[in-house]
C-alpha cells in the first residue's frame, strides 16, 4: 500500500488526471463510455471534504456534458474540471514553508488504467 502522507493543520488542492487515472483512458472514445479504475471511489470519499480538487483533461470541451454528469452519477467529488489541455508533462511548482520546514507539493505517478487501489491517504 502506498500512503499519500497530508499535514493535518492544511488543506489541500487535488490536481488529478482524468483519463488513465480517474477513468480507463480513451475509453469515452473506444467503449463509447466511462468506466472507473479500481479503487478510485474509495480514493476520493477519503480526501479531505475541505479539500479543493481539479480534475485534469485533455478531452474536448465538446464531451464536458458527457463527462459531468458521469463523475457526478458515480459520485466522484470535483470543484472544477479544465478541459482541452495539451497531451503532455504537468508541473506542479510550490514553495517550502520556512517555519516548518514543509514540502508543499506531493507527485504521483500512476501506471496508466492502473487505478487509485494501492494507494491510500494518510
Amino acid at each position: 500500500m502506498n500512503k499519500i502522507k497530508l499535514s493535518k493543520n492544511l488543506s489541500h488542492t487535488w490536481f488529478i488526471d482524468l483519463d488513465g487515472s480517474i477513468v480507463k483512458h480513451n475509453g469515452y472514445i473506444v467503449d463509447k463510455e466511462d468506466s472507473l479504475l479500481d479503487g478510485v471511489s474509495v480514493f476520493f470519499r477519503n480526501i479531505p471534504t475541505k479539500d479543493i480538487i481539479i480534475i485534469t483533461t485533455s478531452r474536448k470541451k465538446k464531451f464536458k456534458k458527457k463527462t459531468i454528469e458521469f463523475l457526478k452519477k458515480n459520485k466522484i467529488r470535483f470543484n472544477e474540471i479544465m478541459f482541452d489541455l495539451p497531451y503532455g508533462e504537468r508541473i506542479l511548482i510550490n514553495d517550502i514553508k520556512p517555519n516548518q520546514n514543509l514540502k508543499t507539493s506531493i507527485s504521483i505517478n500512476l501506471k496508466r488504467n492502473y487505478g487509485l487501489l494501492k494507494y491510500q491517504i494518510k
